[in-house]
């Protein structure tokens, strides 16, 4: 499934969701915008409202103060996002992006390990054995 491209400041308020999952609006303003002289309540809204537009984000109205939650986790949209970069750049194969990062250093031996496992079929994509 290919998710849509994230601006850098969706991507940052769904970074804090992928870290703490349910979050207010004031919690993740105070968050990106600690040392801000001016509101940025506005600002948060409406990427908060992006971002359930796009289908990341959920929002909870059970309660006085929204809740929000993440609707796609951080692998799926690394995934998406790496897909959709093999496309244009590799007609779609990521064997040329894996390569370079293993020449490069990039990829720890904990993760080649990790990969071989993969290729060798021993475990499925979850990690379990």
């Amino acid at each position: 499934m290919e998710l849509p491209h994230l601006a850098n400041a969706e991507l940052a308020v769904m970074e804090l969701l992928w870290q703490q999952d349910c979050l207010t609006a004031r919690h993740i303003r105070e968050e990106l915008y600690a040392g801000a002289t001016k509101a940025q309540h506005g600002t948060v809204q409406r990427l908060l409202q992006r971002l359930e537009e796009k289908g990341f984000v959920e929002r909870d109205c059970e309660l006085p103060v929204h809740l929000f939650s993440s609707l796609v986790s951080r692998q799926a949209y690394a995934g998406s996002q790496l897909e959709s970069l093999a496309d244009k750049l590799t007609s779609g194969s990521l064997a040329p992006l894996i390569t370079h990062l293993m020449e490069q250093k990039k990829i720890s031996r904990a993760e080649i390990k990790r990969l071989r496992e993969i290729l060798d079929g021993r475990t499925d994509a979850g990690g379990k054995a």
